[in-house]
């Protein structure tokens, strides 16, 4: 029998030994998953479905993660397999299902989840979020089924890159007379017309620019083009009613990197930088993220959140692909 030093009897009998349950190893995955540690976050939360099998909320937290990683398959696999057994319960899972489907570009599945979501439940949590995305996934279903035929694809993508060139060099005349030409020619491309605006109010015809876009929200009040137009118009006019425009604006989490990009730009310009920099960070796309766009903006919001480092950094490699950046000075004077 153990003693102490002076050769008593040591009492071990009342020692509590601590055991690890499921809750214990989901505590220290829902931590790590909080602080971006992906890898760590699923080594926790698996020993917690190991220890506590039948707890659905440990698999849909793991499928969560999974999701953050891009591995939508592996997330939808968890939460389908949480449906069949706790379904009514866990009805989230379909929003969550209907979201990684949409990741993955399977749009017709994505509605269909978003549609069973909103059926089962009239006030969840993700209500707002499975309209949105089911709103997205049916215009972009719409644009796939548009009938391009590869002449007009081609035609219409150097118009795109021409103007692009044009609005990003501030040649408003220039971008003005292609897209006029783009609105005639492809009225189906509804992003003309709100690079039409752009340019517009850039030019000096600001009423102008707004008028049109007020016109345009109130027969589409969710167009997110026209709220990201009207929140950097009023903002560049020091007109309040950027906030109202920019909250509708926080509210959409897009599926694709080029819209991540450019709801990333507005945040920067309407001066929502750390925002920003959470939107740029979520930007999986090689492509996109050699964008000047993303260079230039991801730059600016960097260095107003206080990482001039990773500010200049991200500029000078801008200045490298793209020469004309040098001439704008840097992050601290850009616009």
């Amino acid at each position: 029998m153990p003693t102490s030093r002076n050769g008593a009897t040591k009492n071990v009998d009342n020692v509590i030994h601590f055991v690890a349950d499921g809750e214990f190893y989901f505590s220290y995955g829902v931590q790590a998953f909080q602080k971006r540690n992906f890898t760590m976050a699923v080594k926790w939360l698996k020993k917690a479905i190991e220890k506590s099998p039948d707890e659905p909320l440990y698999a849909c937290q793991l499928a969560v993660v999974h999701t953050e990683q891009g591995s939508y398959h592996k997330a939808n696999q968890l939460l389908t397999e949480v449906l069949s057994v706790f379904g009514k319960e866990y009805v989230d899972c379909y929003y969550l299902i209907a979201n990684n489907y949409a990741h993955l570009g399977l749009f017709k599945d994505a509605k269909k989840y978003a549609e069973a979501y909103l059926e089962k439940t009239k006030q969840g949590d993700f209500k707002e979020a499975a309209e949105q995305l089911l709103e997205l996934v049916t215009s972009l279903e719409e644009e796939e089924d548009d009938d391009w035929t590869l002449e007009d694809e081609d035609e219409l993508l150097i118009y795109q890159e021409t103007a692009l060139y044009h609005l990003q060099r501030q040649e408003w005349e220039e971008a003005l007379v292609l897209l006029e030409e783009m609105m005639q020619l492809f009225p189906d491309y509804t992003a003309a017309k709100h690079e039409y605006t752009f340019a517009l109010f850039h030019r000096g015809d600001e009423d102008e620019a707004i008028k049109l876009e007020q016109q345009w929200l109130e027969n589409q009040p969710n167009n997110l083009h026209s709220h990201v137009n009207l929140a950097i118009f009023y903002k560049e006019r020091n007109d309040d009613r950027s906030n109202e425009h920019i909250k509708m604006v926080k509210k959409i989490f897009p599926i694709h990197d080029h819209q991540k990009l450019y709801i990333a730009q507005a945040l920067t310009r309407t001066g929502h930088y750390q925002e920003a920099c959470e939107r740029f960070q979520s930007i999986r796309s090689k492509d996109v993220k050699r964008t000047k766009t993303f260079y230039k903006w991801h730059s600016i919001a960097s260095y107003h959140t206080g990482k001039p480092s990773k500010a200049l950094h991200l500029w000078e490699e801008g200045c490298k692909k793209y020469p004309e950046m040098s001439e704008e000075g840097g992050p601290w004077n850009a616009s």
